[in-house]
């Protein structure tokens, strides 16, 4: 039986977010101030290059910030922002973490955060698509570490056990008519989304390959679904079908 999993606060993720912001508008303002006598000898103009271009870096960074609290406070987005969002939240989440670390947050919590925030985005924008171009990808770990059948090549040789939960994704993919793919790493991944071109994912996979996959493939648009390890990581883990079965309904056109 899985243990249901307490569902992350998006508002950790936002928090700390906007405190790198912050930061990185003060270094970016210390980086202007410190390079102006230097500059200002070469020539006049040159220091004031710096601060409008300078200014225009952080001003795309604070619109992409405000753009993914305002989508996610309920307020509607221009499309026209969605790509300075991502663009400001892949250069700020690293800086994120390390804020987290310092204030003693797990990193893993800040990756929950993120994901349900970056879920919370994609359904915001009413995506449907075709059956046949809808992906679900889940990580080799989930098949039972005993099972002698190589199904990363061919799901289809999963022989439904029941040892693992492999054989009800199958069914779940069969059922809707999407594609399922069982893979080792983020390379296969990368390599099984490159030829089979879906328009949106939904990934399975841990906190930490779900953050790196979901700014990996942007703007693909990519549903996380948390997986469980009751045995610890990258063995025999465990995923709620239901919660998988009812993102896949909610992919699908209807």
């Amino acid at each position: 039986m899985i243990n249901a999993m307490v569902r992350p606060k998006k508002r950790l993720f936002l928090a700390l977010i906007l405190v790198s912001l912050l930061l990185a508008a003060m270094s970016t303002y210390g980086l202007w101030v410190v390079s102006f006598p230097g500059l200002a000898n070469i020539s006049a103009y040159l220091p004031v290059l710096l601060g409008w271009a300078l200014a225009f870096f952080l001003l795309v960074l604070a619109v992409g910030i405000g753009g993914v609290i305002l989508t996610i406070a309920g307020f509607p987005t221009l499309t026209m922002f969605q790509a300075p969002a991502w663009s400001a939240v892949n250069l700020l989440f690293p800086l994120a973490i390390r804020i987290g670390r310092l204030l003693d947050v797990d990193k893993e919590r800040i990756e929950r955060s993120f994901i349900e925030a970056s879920n919370h985005l994609v359904k915001n924008r009413g995506i449907h698509v075709p059956p046949e171009r809808l992906l679900i990808l889940t990580p080799h770990c989930l098949q039972h570490e005993s099972c002698p059948h190589k199904i990363t090549h061919d799901v289809s040789n999963c022989k439904n056990c029941g040892r693992c939960q492999v054989g009800e994704l199958l069914e779940i993919a069969r059922r809707h008519g999407c594609h399922l793919a069982v893979v080792t790493g983020g390379t296969l991944a990368r390599k099984v989304i490159k030829g089979l071109r879906p328009k949106a994912v939904l990934a399975i996979a841990c906190e930490r390959d779900l953050t790196s996959g979901i700014q990996d493939v942007f703007p693909l648009p990519v549903i996380g679904v948390l997986n469980e390890r009751p045995f610890g990581p990258c063995c025999n883990t465990r995923i709620d079908v239901d919660k998988v079965d009812e993102a896949v309904r909610e992919f699908v056109v209807k």
